[in-house]
This record gives C-alpha cells, sequence and structure tokens, in this order.
C-alpha cells in the first residue's frame, strides 16, 4: 500500500531515493577515477532493499560494522562482506556459520583474538588489521611497529590469509573545513603507504584502504589507496553539510514530525519527533543573536514528493523522548499550525536511520532495514 508523504500521522523517516542514487553515482564515478574499488559501508541504509542500486554500479563486496549486520546482509545475497568492527571471539558461533556461506573478512588486531581463532574457526577466513593514525577510537597505532610486527608474524604462523591494512580517519567528522580534511587525510594516506613499503615484500598482495565519508567526498587524491569503504554519502546529513562535504540538496533524508504544540512567548513549537527518533547527535552552530547553540536538527517544509530547503535562522533546540523543540522565527512560527507535518534534517542520519527502522520513499513506498525485521 502507497503513503504519501503528507498523510503520515507519526514519525517516519523520509527517503528520496533520486538523491540518494545520485550520491551514490558521484561516488561510483569518483572511486572509478581514482582507479580503487568501492567497499561501501552498510551501516548507514542498513537495507537489503537497497543492495541493488550498488551491484548495478558494480559495488562487489560491502563493509558492515556487526556480525548481525554481516548476517543480515549475507541472507540478502551478499558474498563478500567486511567486518570493520574490531572481532569479538564470544560470538565464534556466529561467526562460523557466516564463513560457512560467505567470503568473511575480520578486523584483528590482536594476537591473542588470533589464536582464540585459529583454535575455533571452522572455515577459514581473511583478516585485515585496523590502524590508527590519530582518531584514537581503536586500531593500533601507525608509530606501534612492534606490535604490528607481533601481530603479522602471528597471522604467518597461523597461515591466515591477511588482506591488508585500513584506516578510519573519524576525526575528519569533526573538521572545520576541507583543509583540515585534507590534513587528516594526508597523515592516514602516508601511515598507510608506509606500511605497504614496510610490508608488501613479506606480503606481496596486501591492500590498503580508507573509508571516511568527508575525505571521500571532498578529496581527490586517493593515490595507491586499493579501496575506500565511505557509509554516509548515501544520505549525507547536517554534519557533512557543516563540513563541507555536501550541500543542503545532497541530503536524501528527512524526519516528518507532526506539531502538537505552539508557544507564542518563546515561538518554538513542540513536534512528535525526539530522541528516539533522531539521536541526540548534535552541532554546535551560530544562532541568530550570534551566540553558540547546540542544535540537533534543522527544520524544512514537506510537500508531496520532495522536500524544501532549511528554514532560515530555525533550529530544533531541545531533545527529549517523544518531543522535539524547534525554535522558529517569528513568520514561520505565525505560518505552522497544530497539526502541520514540519520536517527535520537529521545531524547523524547513520544514528537516525538506525533509531527508526524504516524508510518512506517518495513513491510512497516502506523499505524495511535490519531492525525492523528484528522488530516483527
Amino acid at each position: 500500500m502507497k503513503t504519501s508523504w503528507k498523510s503520515c500521522t507519526s514519525p517516519a523517516l523520509l527517503l528520496d531515493t533520486r538523491i540518494a542514487l545520485r550520491n551514490l553515482d558521484r561516488m561510483a564515478e569518483k572511486a572509478q577515477r581514482a582507479g580503487a574499488r568501492l567497499n561501501p559501508h552498510f551501516k548507514t541504509h542498513q537495507s537489503a532493499a537497497c543492495v541493488p542500486w550498488f551491484t548495478e554500479r558494480g559495488c562487489t563486496g560491502i563493509t558492515v560494522s556487526s556480525l548481525k549486520m554481516a548476517a543480515y546482509f549475507a541472507d540478502a545475497g551478499c558474498t563478500d562482506i567486511t567486518v570493520l568492527f574490531p572481532v569479538n571471539i564470544r560470538d565464534i558461533n556466529r561467526i562460523n556459520a557466516l564463513v560457512s556461506k560467505v567470503k568473511l573478512t575480520l578486523n584483528v588486531i590482536s594476537v591473542e583474538a588470533s589464536r582464540f581463532l585459529h583454535k575455533h574457526l571452522t572455515h577459514p577466513v581473511t583478516v585485515l588489521v585496523e590502524v590508527d593514525a590519530g582518531y584514537g577510537r581503536t586500531g593500533i597505532s601507525v608509530n606501534d611497529t612492534g606490535q604490528i610486527r607481533a601481530l603479522l608474524e602471528c597471522f604467518q604462523e597461523l597461515q591466515f590469509p591477511f588482506y591488508g591494512f585500513y584506516i578510519h580517519a573519524g576525526h575528519t567528522y569533526d573538521a572545520a573545513n576541507r583543509n583540515e580534511v585534507a590534513a587528516i587525510h594526508q597523515q592516514g594516506l602516508s601511515a598507510l603507504k608506509a606500511l605497504l613499503t614496510a610490508w608488501e615484500p613479506v606480503f606481496p598482495e596486501l591492500k590498503i584502504s580508507m573509508g571516511d565519508t568527508p575525505a571521500c567526498s571532498m578529496l581527490d587524491n586517493f593515490d595507491g589507496i586499493d579501496e575506500i569503504r565511505p557509509g554516509n554519502f548515501i544520505f549525507y546529513d547536517l554534519t557533512m553539510a557543516a563540513i563541507g562535504a555536501c550541500e543542503f540538496t545532497d541530503i536524501a533524508v528527512c524526519m516528518a514530525c507532526p506539531v502538537v504544540a505552539k508557544h507564542e512567548s518563546r515561538t518554538e513549537i513542540v513536534v512528535h519527533g525526539g530522541a528516539i527518533h533522531l539521536s541526540k547527535d548534535w552541532l554546535m552552530q551560530k544562532a541568530p543573536d550570534g551566540s553558540n547553540q547546540m542544535i540537533f536538527g534543522r527544520p524544512v517544509p514537506i510537500f508531496d514528493h520532495h522536500w524544501g530547503e532549511p528554514m532560515q535562522d530555525c533550529y530544533v533546540r531541545k531533545l527529549s523522548q517523544e518531543h522535539g523543540i524547534i525554535k522558529l522565527t517569528q513568520p514561520e512560527f505565525d505560518r505552522i499550525q497544530v497539526g502541520d507535518l514540519i520536517g527535520v534534517l537529521p545531524v547523524h542520519s547513520c544514528l537516525t536511520a538506525d533509531c527508526m527502522g524504516a524508510y518512506l520513499t517518495e513513491t510512497g513506498d516502506t523499505i524495511e532495514m535490519m531492525k525492523w525485521r528484528e522488530m516483527k
């Protein structure tokens, strides 16, 4: 049954597939120009229905953030899957179920995990090593040559097929502009090339890959990189727009929120659309009075098959579980009435999508996600 955007009665995550496919075409073309394989991260859309978008554009491998997600996409027909979260050895039964039916690559960053896998795996897996060039989340520091050497020697001893090195420069998400993104990217690129020089004589098939959306969107220097693994680019969001990785018109998802109350004294409206829908990721931006303001989204008008530009000087000021508080200018406050439907562009589309579990497209179709299947 088709559902029009304007008929939404509760929070719904709208997806403009036209924008998403345009974003994908642009990234696929960039990878092709760079001579790199696009191995997209599926943690953003998390939907089997989106898989054909990528295969039709030549993507043969995918990247995911959990073993559960790997199993979901394996059931959807994906056969070459990389799990970039550090391997969770407590989930060895799920690992063995996966390796019996797909080519599985695991992110292994410790000797202890390597030896456990060697003892308990029922089928061979490929391993890659995440290295850290400044993000500080996970991965072996690129400067810790001793730990890298010990791990790779362990791979040789255990005869693990070694895929190569990977860097996720997630600190580009905190960059203020293109120059800062470029500096972070260059740091990671140099580190990967140094590792390639050091270890290619030992592992002739070794590959190097990177995966952050800001650098993959804004830059063109991927010299020597075998693969890029961005994920957020398929939808983008306000964080990417603030950095300069995309325009507002590249954001492919928008939360439809019913207006439930108005407060004249503070020119604010209350919408049904809170933290359980949008997540609580935020941006610090300048308010109209010049002060620094934490924002949780930007309101936009919703039409039958698209949404408009962000409303000037308007923003989501606060979120609680179900409530969203939107600060408006006086003209917008006067125009919007209780019972109207308003859109909110998300700060972080990956988390917003994960909160919702399904999309409503411009054609009125519902696209289910992994979470939706789990809830049934």
